[in-house]
């Protein structure tokens, strides 16, 4: 029987963590140590190798995610440990793993096979306590809110109109629509709440957004709690909150230094959804990588739909970072399920079924040259697939789009099975084809509804957008009101370009309906809630809670 992730994780031979960071060439003075194989990264030191140039930076991306999965974070561990094992001096930067998607439907997200971050148990649970630290931030300043009403409401917040939830990191649809306040005068006044998963809040994007404490608590300051009667905005600086919530992120700011299975470094820090927030790791982690590295690579959430644009139009505009590269990983699997094919059926060798679903692999690599990156197609190769099937996806992606496909056995074979792919990323970055460069999709003086049509259009293959009044009346408020100028970030379904989890390959025409929008005046982009898409999901019928347990020797089971 094949080893489990957790088995092989757990058969690792690690290197103590300052000896990691002594290949970066951090010294134990900045090496703030989490037990023996996890540290953080003082920030003095950031600060110390900030004039320091940069290396290259390698986006990984995938097509439409199915449940056959694509393995992006696993492509990217291998990817690193693949240009290592050329000699380069590489790391890779992803995001920590929440626990709701751990317990939920993922069961972990620490890579896979022999591809690997570790220890990938405390990765994927409370590791250095980030995200508690995130949500008691988050959660402070939804205590202050509600003080600040209790004891005289001096600012005149409107309860009807706050906008600021509460937030916790499990999947709890109870949880999505409260009321607080409940049993008397005591308590306050009684109003409409909910809750969001850790991951969507905006403290999480003004996190992985910020370049330094002093940043941090500037953004902090401009997130918006609510509006007045006469619908003046209510911001967190208003409250005094982004003194203490400063001090409750201190020391989760710091990036969080591990390794991989080959004893190669890793950044994982902060975790924002990918189909809710903007799905990127830290920008203090990738910043600092970049100094201390020739080569980073760093992944983006979801497919490139969602994640790379997300990467490119706000956490590279914003943090004025030069992707040079993208990697697009496809399966053979998924392309099967984008072509008709259900999970029964995955196992067979069916040309056809790839063949109906590349378009879908064709719509995300013509999307990531919009933005003038170059592009190579990783195959995560399977035991189940031909060489047939390989040979068609190489032959679609060269004849129709002059890219290389190629396969990549890092999951079982580690770094040599990404020898190849490293040797074309190095080469593709040493001879760059010529154009401008990396550019985002349109500019900040768009308007705000234009740009929102923009990303429809252009990335989804929609006809159009459409939205009800109140929501067209909102977004000419946002645009007169100052924050026109802000990048979108969409929250919609990962599994279609369209908002019809459904409707899988490479639709075109559709229409993108927009439900909802959000000012996150902190993180300075506008959240456009697109179809039926949660800020607070649910766990699945089985969730794989139900199998993560301690053995009788005390060591989780039912990570994977």
């Amino acid at each position: 029987m094949a080893k489990s992730d957790i088995d092989i994780a757990r058969e690792a031979t690690m290197l103590p963590i300052g000896e990691i960071a002594a290949k970066l060439g951090v010294p134990d003075g900045a090496v703030e140590p989490y037990g023996k194989h996890i540290a953080k990264i003082r920030l003095d030191f950031v600060k110390e190798v900030a004039d320091r140039p940069d290396g290259r930076l390698i986006l990984v991306t995938a097509i439409t995610p199915t449940p056959a999965g694509e393995g992006k974070t696993t492509t990217t561990v291998g990817l690193s440990d693949g240009l290592n094992r050329i000699g380069k001096k590489t790391m890779s930067c992803t995001r920590e793993p929440s626990l709701g998607p751990c317990f939920g439907m993922k069961g972990g997200a620490a890579g896979g096979g022999y591809a690997q971050v570790v220890p990938m148990e405390n990765i994927n649970l409370h590791f250095t306590g980030d995200f508690h630290a995130i949500g008691t931030a988050h959660n402070l300043l939804s205590a202050l809110v509600d003080n600040h009403i209790y004891w005289g409401n001096e600012l005149g917040l409107d309860a009807r109109r706050i906008s600021w939830r509460r937030v916790v990191d499990m999947n709890d649809r109870a949880l999505r629509s409260i009321v607080s306040s409940l049993g008397g005068v005591a308590n306050g006044f009684p109003r409409e709440d909910g809750f969001d998963i850790t991951v969507a809040s905006e403290v999480m994007a003004v996190f992985c957004l910020a370049n330094d404490l002093a940043d941090l608590e500037r953004r902090l300051g401009r997130m918006l709690v609510g509006q007045t009667r006469d619908r003046q905005l209510v911001t967190a600086e208003q409250l005094k909150a982004p003194g203490p919530m400063t001090v409750l992120l201190k020391d989760a700011m710091m990036p969080n230094l591990v390794q991989t299975l080959e004893n190669n470094p890793a950044f994982i820090h902060g975790g924002p959804f990918g189909n809710i927030a903007h799905g990127c790791n830290s920008v203090m982690a990738t910043k600092l990588a970049l100094k201390l590295c020739d080569y980073v690579v760093t992944e983006a959430g979801f497919g490139a739909d969602l994640g790379a644009e997300k990467f490119f139009d706000i956490k590279s505009r914003k943090a004025g970072l030069n992707p040079e590269l993208a990697v697009i990983v496809a399966t053979i699997r998924a392309l099967k399920m984008h072509g008709g094919v259900g999970r029964d059926a995955l196992d067979k060798e069916n040309l056809e079924a790839v063949r109906k679903g590349l378009p879908n692999l064709g719509r995300h690599i013509s999307n990531v040259a919009k933005f003038g990156v170059p592009a190579v197609v990783a195959i995560n190769a399977f035991a189940t697939d031909t060489a047939a099937e390989h040979d068609l996806v190489r032959d679609y992606c060269e004849g129709e789009f002059g890219i290389k496909a190629i396969p990549c056995s890092h999951f079982a074979d580690g770094s040599a099975g990404t020898e190849a792919l490293a040797e074309q990323v190095v080469a593709m970055l040493d001879s760059p084809p010529p154009g401008e460069g990396f550019h985002v999709l349109y500019p900040d003086e768009m308007p705000l509804w234009d740009k929102m049509r923009t990303i429809a259009t252009e990335i989804y293959g929609a006809a159009d957008i459409t939205a009800d009044k109140r929501v067209r009346d909102q977004l000419k408020d946002l645009q007169e009101g100052g924050f026109g100028n802000f990048p979108i970030c969409v929250a919609k379904t990962q599994y279609s370009f369209s908002t019809d989890p459904n409707l899988k390959g490479a639709p075109s025409g559709h229409v993108v309906p927009i439900r909802e929008v959000r000012l996150s005046g902190g993180a300075e982009f506008l959240v456009v809630i697109c179809g039926e898409i949660m800020t607070m999901p649910g766990l699945p019928r089985v969730p794989a809670a139900h199998t993560i347990r301690l053995d009788q020797n005390g060591l989780t089971q039912g990570l994977f």
